[in-house]
């Protein structure tokens, strides 16, 4: 495989950071019951853009993108510190969060499927670590705002846009398409199943009580029957 025909271009990996970073102070402004200080949505703002890329480059067992150039923190931090004293324009446009969300997902799940192909990992565990880099951010994001993690519940399909994004990038590849091109359709396909999802509902099966589930309540009675028991 020829590694540098999958060579992220630092601009990717700088814009993914910033509108991750940007969605990511958005979200946390809008929690006035948390008395988030400015210091606080600025830090949860950064760590949703650099939550993902982390993640990706631990798994690959390098050096942090973050770490290896002057233009990551800058960007994170100006990005973040506009979106927190924006907030109150954005909130009136509803949809913007979402947008940016889908968006971020998308970027990451793209960078970090070619950049996984690079160094050589097999696509079907390509797939895997673009997903958690594109759902990275907002996992870190939920936890330092004390919230249910957004990918585990129902209606999310945070974790479906990712792995229908990355999944299409390595088909793409598979059948000659340039890397750019395919990484392009992987974040429209990422952008476009989690929009939709938004917009028409779509969610998967959620789980179900063991006392609903018919043929599993009969199981249940029948482990706990002992003979002579009325």
């Amino acid at each position: 495989m020829n590694t540098a025909a999958f060579f992220i271009p630092a601009w990717a990996d700088i814009l993914a950071i910033g509108i991750g970073s940007l969605q990511g102070a958005l979200f946390a402004a809008q929690f006035r019951d948390r008395r988030l200080d400015l210091l606080g949505v600025a830090v949860i703002g950064i760590a949703t853009g650099f939550g993902g890329g982390i993640l990706r480059d631990v798994l690959l067992n390098q050096l942090p993108a973050a770490m290896q150039s002057n233009w990551y923190l800058p960007t994170a931090v100006i990005a973040a510190l506009v979106g927190m004293f924006l907030e109150r324009i954005f909130s009136r446009l509803s949809k913007v969060i979402t947008v940016l969300d889908a968006l971020t997902i998308g970027l990451f799940g793209a960078i970090g499927t070619t950049k996984a192909l690079a160094v050589g990992v097999p696509p079907v565990p390509a797939v895997f670590l673009g997903a958690v880099s594109a759902v990275g951010g907002s996992i870190l994001r939920d936890l330092l705002l004390n919230l249910p993690i957004a990918i585990m519940q129902v209606g999310s399909l945070y974790a479906i846009a990712a792995l229908a994004g990355t999944s299409s990038i390595v088909v793409s590849i598979a059948f000659g398409v340039n890397v750019t091109i395919a990484a392009v359709v992987g974040v429209v396909v990422t952008f476009g199943v989690r929009i939709l999802a938004v917009l028409f509902n779509w969610s998967l099966p959620e789980q179900r009580r063991l006392e609903k589930i018919p043929t599993l309540r009969r199981f249940r009675n029948f482990r706990n029957f002992r003979p002579g028991r009325r």
